[in-house]
């Protein structure tokens, strides 16, 4: 039986891409969103390929986090972290040549919580972002958007061209609402100012070093085992998601910045990832020998959770930039309980 690769070992994989790295070489890289669960993924992609001159700016709200999660990159000359609030100007006189934009809350409970906030944050950050590069020598910004910017749909497999839809008047659609303005944003900033911009639009993502305000499903799923207990349900776990490893949506980032065309919108998900929320509870809960309870309260859709039944992602635009994914899902979801166990 062949071994389970490591967490550490898929971001080398990344690291062996062929990707026009010197684009990247003596450049200084602004990553937002630093701590979450993609940025922190993507930093430590850029913090293993030591690109000749490249400095990494690792940005994001919590100090605290933000040191823990970059203990081993601290002392190195070429990491730098940031504190800051993307819905604020930003202060520096530092020229980011690429920005990559991926500050935004994307956990269920904080849209019922804070709409306001995530819309600030969205569009805010975005334009504040954007001002800063044009002003600053921004040689390319990817715009990390989602995939919900599609809404409930219609069945069909989403492709880039299809506008979907979202409900504008649902406090819950603080998130898809503001990311579709950021999108057409950027395409204003294209027109008007000739700014160079790319969008990512990534699914449903899952990997270690979620933050402990994460009330996704796979969060929850996962810190049931890391406390070993049984997984319970909420709902019959019938919504059909395209679900994609952390490091592979990393790893389709860097595809997108550095040969993605300007103006264009890419999905990013893993079409060999295709399962109903059960059947993602139910390989979790295999691997960590535990059980799924379903425990459904009257009031399940009273608006708490994804108003979206079936999420579903072409990625053939993607997969024509030469990105593929690197493992199946089951053994991502073993390296992700592995990581999360030896980062407790």
């Amino acid at each position: 039986m062949a071994e389970i690769k490591t967490y550490p070992q898929y971001i080398d994989d990344v690291c062996n891409d062929s990707l026009p790295w010197e684009k990247l070489e003596n450049c200084n890289i602004l990553i937002t969103g630093a701590t979450g669960l993609i940025g922190s993924a993507l930093v430590d992609v850029l913090m293993r390929k030591h690109i000749a001159g490249l400095h990494i700016y690792a940005a994001g709200r919590n100090e605290k986090r933000a040191q823990k999660r970059f203990q081993n990159y601290i002392d190195c000359d070429h990491f730098h972290l940031i504190r800051y609030d993307v819905t604020e100007p930003l202060e520096s006189d530092i020229n980011y040549h690429y920005i990559i934009h991926a500050a935004s809350n994307a956990s269920p409970n904080f849209f019922m919580q804070k709409p306001v906030e995530v819309m600030k944050a969205n569009l805010f950050g975005t334009s504040n972002l954007i001002e800063y590069g044009l002003k600053h020598h921004m040689m390319r910004m990817l715009y990390v958007s989602t995939g919900e910017i599609y809404g409930e749909g219609d069945g069909r497999v989403f492709t880039e061209d299809y506008s979907g839809y979202v409900d504008c008047t649902k406090p819950r659609s603080c998130y898809p609402s503001s990311k579709r303005a950021a999108e057409t944003l950027c395409a204003s900033y294209i027109a008007e100012y000739q700014a160079n911009i790319v969008i990512a639009r990534p699914g449903h993502v899952y990997g270690p070093h979620f933050t402990e305000s994460d009330n996704r499903v796979y969060a929850q799923f996962i810190r049931n085992i890391l406390n070993d207990e049984d997984i319970v349900l909420k709902s019959k776990g019938e919504a059909f998601r395209s679900w994609t490893f952390v490091v592979d949506c990393a790893s389709a980032l860097l595809y997108i910045l550095l040969k993605g065309g300007s103006g264009e919108a890419y999905n990013i998900a893993d079409d060999l990832s295709n399962i109903t929320i059960r059947e993602l509870a139910e390989i979790i809960a295999e691997i960590g020998h535990k059980q799924v309870i379903f425990d459904i309260p009257s009031d399940a859709k009273k608006g708490r959770t994804n108003p979206i039944t079936k999420s579903i992602f072409s990625n053939q635009k993607l997969k024509e930039l030469g990105w593929n994914v690197k493992g199946s899902l089951r053994e991502y979801l073993q390296a992700t309980i592995e990581e999360s166990m030896e980062s407790r």
